[in-house]
Order: C-alpha cells, then structure tokens, then sequence
C-alpha cells in the first residue's frame, strides 16, 4: 500500500533506525534523554516512513546504518546521511558539549566509516544478541513515525 506523501515526509530531522536492534534501540533512547529541542523524529528502518525514504534514496538499499534524514530545503532537496555522517549530524542537533563530536570529522571519512560499520556489524552481539522493544513515554510516543 503507498502512502500518501504527506505521511512520509517529516517537517524536522528524522534518525532512521533498526527497529529490532536492542543496541539501536539502547541509541534512540541516549538521544531521547538528551535531546533538549525534541524536535527530533524516530523511525524504524522498515517502517513506511523508512521505507519510503529509502524508495527516494535506492542507493541506501542495503546500508547497514543508521540514516538521519533532514527534511526538504526551498528547493525540494532531503539530505540523508548514513554511518559516522548520521552519528555526527545526532551530535551536532544534540548541541552543547556534544558538538565537540564532530571534531572526528578530521578523521577521513572511510576511517570514521570503517569503525562505525565495524560496530553495526557486532551491533546485535552488543546488545546481548536479544532484540529489544524501544517502548516510548506517552510524551515522546508522538515523535516516532510509522
């Protein structure tokens, strides 16, 4: 079934994540904690708002990562940014002290992508090898997209 435009585009940044990753899950809620704006969206990878980025993007089908998808600029433009590119867009949104993350930037960024997929690919084995259900407070359940 698509989904009418509206449902799949977001007027803020969204983190696309693995909905079925207990560390991706462990993630979003370090953020949640931290996001002080909370204007920040979450969705699962597979979910239609995910899907329907990656439709818009198919040079993301198969990216092991988590995307940060900013919305539309004037121009009609979305950016997506996956691997260390999606951690430091997180840090600089989270702002203060957390900016300081972007300093890696003067890492090349197939060093910064090769520990980052180094990571996603233990990801699971980080978590205890067991899923875990991110189960948002009432207050934030609106922030997450399906």
């Amino acid at each position: 079934m698509k989904l009418p435009p509206a449902m799949t585009t977001a007027p803020a940044p969204v983190l696309l994540y693995d909905g079925t990753c207990g560390f991706c899950a462990r993630s979003v809620q370090f953020v949640l904690e931290r996001d002080r704006k909370r204007t920040l969206r979450f969705a699962a990878l597979d979910s239609a708002f995910g899907r329907a980025v990656i439709d818009r993007h198919p040079e993301l089908r198969g990216i092991d990562s988590v995307l940060y998808v900013e919305p539309s600029d004037p121009n009609g433009d979305e950016r997506v940014f996956a691997y260390s590119a999606a951690a430091t867009r997180v840090a600089s949104y989270l702002g203060g002290g957390w900016r300081l993350f972007q300093l890696i930037g003067i890492v090349p960024a197939a060093i910064r992508d090769a520990v980052y997929r180094l990571i996603a690919r233990h990801r699971h084995m980080l978590s205890g090898n067991r899923p875990q259900c991110l189960i948002p407070s009432p207050q934030d359940r609106a922030r997450f997209l399906e």
